[in-house]
């Protein structure tokens, strides 16, 4: 496993971001936080390795530089700004696109709470480099009108116990059309806290990863 922490020079200063790439790897899949949280968040930390495990490579991102995250953290203004955030997200696709260990790699989008959101729009705006989706506990919803630009297949996973995100996933699920399938994780709440729930989660998003990324490009 080759394990480097970067700085993704989209932003002037930099992003902070943990790359995990295993031997062989067959896909990166770029991860997306929700609101308030970082690349150090527990549960993505333990569904990239997992992913890691199935032979994905894994980026774990900061969105947010660290003056933005202190001032986030006082105003909590950033971290819901989708539009802001998917344009990040989109600017690392290609940045990934263009790294020589990486971009022969075809790229998916890992996104939970907010962070979905941002994933499905950044999606739609690199329909040619992002090629699946999945989103965790997400808000699809707040994506607004680019869903239905949508063209990666997208896996919408959603806990049993977490009955508002479930209606919203529905409503945004249609509005992604055929290209969106929404699982639900019987017993789970929205962060999926509950013994063994987590583990579904990254073993349905691997087994989505895995079948739906595209071959990667000849080294």
């Amino acid at each position: 496993m080759e394990t480097r922490e970067v700085s993704v020079p989209v932003v002037e200063g930099g992003l902070a971001a943990d790359v995990l790439v295993p031997s062989g790897a067959v896909g990166v899949v770029l991860f997306a936080h929700g609101s308030g949280s970082s690349r150090h968040s527990p549960r993505n930390v333990a569904v990239a390795h997992r992913l890691n495990d199935r032979g994905l490579a894994t980026v774990l991102v900061d969105l947010l530089t660290p003056d933005e995250d202190a001032r986030d953290e006082i105003t909590a203004e950033l971290r819901f700004d989708i539009g802001m955030l998917a344009e990040r997200l989109a600017a690392i696709v290609d940045w990934l696109a263009a790294d020589p260990a990486l971009g022969r790699l075809p790229i998916g989008l890992f996104g939970a709470s907010t962070g979905a959101a941002a994933a499905l729009v950044a999606a739609a705006a690199r329909p040619e480099r992002v090629r699946a989706v999945v989103s965790r506990g997400g808000r699809p919803d707040l994506a607004g009108s680019s869903l239905s630009a949508v063209r990666a297949p997208t896996l919408l996973l959603v806990g049993g116990l977490d009955e508002q995100v479930i209606v919203l996933n529905e409503q945004a699920g249609a509005q992604l059309g055929e290209v969106a399938e929404l699982r639900i994780v019987p017993g789970a709440t929205h962060l999926f806290e509950e013994p063994g729930t987590l583990e579904q989660v990254a073993d349905e998003a691997g087994t989505w990863f895995v079948t739906r990324l595209p071959a990667p490009h000849p080294a």
